[in-house]
């Protein structure tokens, strides 16, 4: 059995499971052939005898050989597996465009053609890594994000159906009888009481430890006024997602719930029809794929001080492409002005509770359509304004794609060549934009006064020890320095 390449031995995970270990959590899946019912390695329940166990790499392997989800730990709310674990790059890509909803909108042949290799080529790499189908990989990922909402929520079964991705509630309720045997009825059954409509908390797992104050205290400095907010320990945002030629907006709110080992995440309700593709932000915002032992290993005595420490991603990859231009040879405290600048002038204006939420962020037509003289008018350089028009055209083109999955060497030479775009910035961007782990902005100036060293070539050749996890390495770097974070 294998999880992202790895060979899993079964009487390792057997240990792993009577340990509780949740270093293991969302790496494997137990499945028990007496009860028919699949759990994370973190389970409360009594360890299953070990010639009862089956182990599998993924949630949809467990449930393509007719297991269902355990009511008690929960499959749905297990960590997802850290992008570097997956042996193959197109498998990955292919998982993180699956992640963030893609099918819903496009066919197997428009994923194949967005990655650039044929459809028959990408269905059997991702058969060879995960043991199931795209297609099966995306019902197990709907179906537990359907189960999760049945479970929390008081939504009604339509509005749950349409919000896991199903076009219609016969399917729905066809395809849960046919892999969970349970109705929508019957799950709710004997579930704890939960808040009305849609203000309740998704939640969402990660591998412990989990560094939350200087996560947190990391966006809170870089949020950008009217668009982010944090305050009393929580991260508010306003939020656009365009799914197909409709437009959603809202807001969602995340805090930490340390006791649970949880983010809640909760979203307006105009938000409940894309929340799949919201909760994928959230994780990728706030890392929560990461796996902090891995990374450990690696990083040795320069990770100890911080244990748990995550790479901020970003919620929007042009948004985070922008704030990383006007970062630019400024301070934090100037480049967040800029920003909000920006969204005022050139974004939409929203209201919502949260008060200090006026605007949404702009999208890339937006700043595409805009003059130099525009941009300049509140600030920006003449030269950056040239930069982020150049960015808006580029990304609203189709040529530059600034999301996880797309493959980086190629996306960081595009952003080389756009004016303005030199090494630091497209190694920020695809530390952030596009979550490669790793990354390493070399150039950076706190980086060289942590590592007192000047000389780029040589900072290169001493992050060669912390690969595969680089973008790691310079967050603790700039921690050690006490002063970014």
């Amino acid at each position: 059995m294998y999880s992202g390449g790895v060979r899993l031995n079964p009487d390792q995970c057997y240990q792993a499971l009577r340990a509780r270990d949740a270093r293991f959590d969302g790496r494997f899946f137990v499945a028990v052939r007496t009860t028919r019912i699949y759990c994370r390695p973190i389970c409360r329940v009594k360890a299953p005898r070990r010639e009862n166990c089956q182990f599998y790499s993924h949630a949809a392997a467990a449930e393509a050989a007719g297991f269902r989800p355990c009511k008690r730990c929960r499959p749905e709310l297990a960590p997802g597996a850290s992008p570097m674990e997956m042996g193959s790059q197109l498998a990955r890509a292919a998982a993180r465009h699956i992640g963030q909803d893609f099918l819903a909108d496009h066919t197997l042949e428009d994923l194949a053609r967005e990655l650039g290799v044929s459809a028959r080529q990408m269905r059997r790499v991702f058969q060879s890594e995960f043991g199931v189908s795209p297609v099966a990989f995306w019902q197990t990922q709907r179906l537990l994000l359907a189960k999760q909402l049945l479970t929390d929520s008081r939504l009604s079964v339509l509005s749950i159906a349409l919000a896991s991705g199903f076009q219609s509630l016969r399917r729905f309720n066809a395809l849960l009888k046919a892999r969970y045997r349970l109705t929508p009825t019957a799950f709710r059954q004997g579930r704890l009481p939960v808040e009305s409509g849609a203000d309740f908390p998704f939640r969402l797992g990660y591998r412990p430890p989990l560094d939350w104050a200087h996560l947190l205290g990391f966006l809170a400095q870089r949020a950008i006024p009217q668009v982010e907010a944090v305050r009393d320990g929580t991260y508010f945002r306003t939020v656009q997602v365009w799914r197909q030629d409709r437009v959603f907006t809202g807001l969602a709110q995340i805090r930490h719930d340390a006791d649970a080992g949880l983010l809640c995440v909760r979203l307006s309700e105009a938000l409940i029809p894309v929340c799949a593709l919201v909760l994928d932000r959230v994780r990728r915002l706030f890392d929560l794929r990461a796996d902090p032992a891995a990374i450990g290993a690696v990083l040795g005595a320069l990770g100890e001080p911080h244990p748990g420490l995550r790479v901020p991603g970003s919620f929007d990859g042009f948004e985070l492409a922008v704030r990383a231009i006007l970062g630019q040879q400024v301070s934090v405290a100037a480049a967040r002005t800029l920003a909000g600048r920006l969204a005022r002038r050139f974004g939409e204006p929203w209201r919502g509770e949260v008060s200090e939420l006026t605007h949404l962020f702009p999208p890339p037509q937006r700043l595409a359509g805009a003059s130099v003289e525009e941009i300049g008018r509140l600030g920006i350089t003449r030269r950056r304004a040239q930069t982020l028009i150049a960015l808006a055209q580029a990304v609203l083109s189709g040529r530059l794609l600034l999301e996880p999955g797309h493959r980086v060497e190629p996306t960081m030479t595009q952003l080389r060549q756009l004016p303005g775009i030199g090494e630091w910035t497209a190694q920020y961007i695809a530390m952030r934009a596009l979550s490669w782990p790793d990354a390493f902005p070399h150039t950076d100036l706190g980086i060289r006064e942590a590592l007192g060293e000047n000389n780029p070539a040589k900072i290169l050749r001493m992050s060669d020890a912390w690969r595969p996890w680089r973008a790691y390495a310079a967050l603790h770097l700039w921690a050690s320095l006490e002063k970014t974070l």
